[in-house]
């Protein structure tokens, strides 16, 4: 499976592009499209848009690789983009260790769909760019669960950008 084109706009509109090196809410110096920057990385210069995409593209392959390693269930699409971006958010020691992957391997679908709301948290305080971002993880992941018992045979539905909920910056505007 592969993210979807739905999967990867969640990510961009959650992560907001930076073309400058910056601090992310939890104190990590991020660029782009949330790229956290491990040593020795460095980024002197100005990031292109289109840098940015491409370094996006390898951590979302970097993320996709952990929900295909550790995800021992079937998924729908919604169900694997929500991960996707779940992992991608949260690092694969948070995925792997959590009560979410326990539920989810052990088929309990609807129980690690709810898990996702339980990491909406920077530094022991609820955060409410998480908390809109697990909320629309648990869209995806419903939407999908949903549409595949009505209709096992058909494509989930694909969220569009607009029935996301608000980032920080666009409920200021």
């Amino acid at each position: 499976m592969q993210l979807s084109d739905a999967g990867l706009e969640m990510i961009k509109h959650f992560e907001g592009f930076r073309a400058h090196v910056y601090l992310d809410p939890a104190g990590f110096p991020t660029v782009g499209y949330g790229h956290r920057l491990l040593h020795p990385e460095l980024f002197t210069k100005v990031l292109s848009q289109d840098d940015a995409a491409s370094i996006l593209r390898a951590d979302v392959r970097d993320a996709e690789s952990v929900v295909a390693r550790l995800v021992k269930v079937p998924l729908t699409q919604g169900q694997y983009d929500a991960l996707v971006d779940f992992v991608f958010n949260l690092g694969q020691e948070r995925f792997a260790r959590s009560t979410l992957l326990r539920a989810l391997n052990g088929g309990r679908y609807q129980a690690a769909g709810e898990q996702l709301l339980r990491w909406d948290l920077v530094n022991g305080e609820e955060n409410l760019g998480l908390r809109r971002r697990r909320l629309a993880e648990l869209m995806l992941w419903n939407a999908s669960m949903s549409q595949a018992m009505a209709q096992p045979h058909a494509a989930p539905a694909k969220p569009v950008a607009s029935a996301l909920p608000a980032t920080d910056a666009e409920r200021i505007a």
